[in-house]
């Protein structure tokens, strides 16, 4: 296994604006192993894919222990740095948080702004407080991904009116020691562009997703990480639903 600190290093080192970090977010070890063997540096986790393959809906309604269970499991699996996907940090105060993040092995974490027992996002200066003192209870040797929920259900109109928001937000959160801001479903290259010159240097993270801007499109506009979220997933299950499908109707699948 790398060393914690140097794979800490490393996964900062690959948040390079304009030559992204691309990460086909995983749910158990074997697509871990994988993503390895297709020569991706680094793992990343998908909430909504774990936490389906555990039996449960997205949004923490699978048990924590069995979060930190399944991404313990797959940093075990690879030799490349594992950044977990965290959702909303459980609930948990934020020093246990990092205990238990640091058990399983990864060495970053997204942590986003909505906060699902309330139904509601938390206030900026509130998440703030929260990743200053994760920030503080894991140390250097930890990459801290901050999501930033406002583009979330936004058409590009939308996006365009919630990117104040989502630029205020991220300053906040890069001003309490996060690494990098993850404005989820920003799709509109404009908005895009915009948050990259507003917050340069941090890195910016962008989630792929059908109809929004492919791989060349988001390098060039500077994007410094590229995540699937449950895309990967997606594309599997749709792939053993017709596979299944096929099967059922006696058609030819091999």
């Amino acid at each position: 296994m790398v060393e914690p600190s140097a794979a800490a290093q490393l996964l900062r080192a690959l948040h390079v604006p304009g030559d992204p970090l691309v990460l086909p977010n995983v749910w158990d070890a074997d697509t871990a192993r994988l993503v390895v063997a297709a020569g991706f540096p680094v793992v990343a986790t998908s909430s909504v894919a774990l936490a389906h393959s555990l039996g449960h809906a997205d949004g923490e309604r699978a048990p924590a222990e069995a979060m930190f269970a399944a991404a313990a499991r797959i940093s075990a699996a690879v030799d490349v740095p594992v950044t977990v996907d965290a959702e909303s940090g459980y609930g948990l105060p934020p020093r246990e948080l990092a205990t238990r993040l640091l058990e399983t092995g990864a060495v970053g974490c997204n942590i986003e702004d909505t906060d699902p027992r309330r139904g509601a996002r938390r206030p900026a200066d509130e998440q703030a407080a929260l990743l200053a003192s994760l920030r503080d209870a894991v140390g250097d040797g930890f990459v801290l991904n901050a999501r930033i929920d406002s583009f979330l259900d936004c058409d590009t109109d939308d996006q365009r009116a919630a990117l104040s928001d989502a630029t205020s937000r991220a300053r906040c959160y890069l001003d309490a020691g996060a690494d990098a801001v993850y404005p989820i479903h920003a799709t509109d290259p404009q908005v895009i562009a915009t948050l990259v010159r507003e917050l340069d240097p941090a890195p910016v993270n962008v989630t792929m997703l059908p109809g929004g801007p492919g791989l060349t499109e988001l390098a060039g506009l500077g994007v410094a990480r590229i995540s699937l979220g449950g895309g990967m997933w997606t594309v599997a299950r749709n792939a053993l639903t017709r596979f299944l499908g096929d099967l059922a109707a006696h058609e030819p699948v091999f």
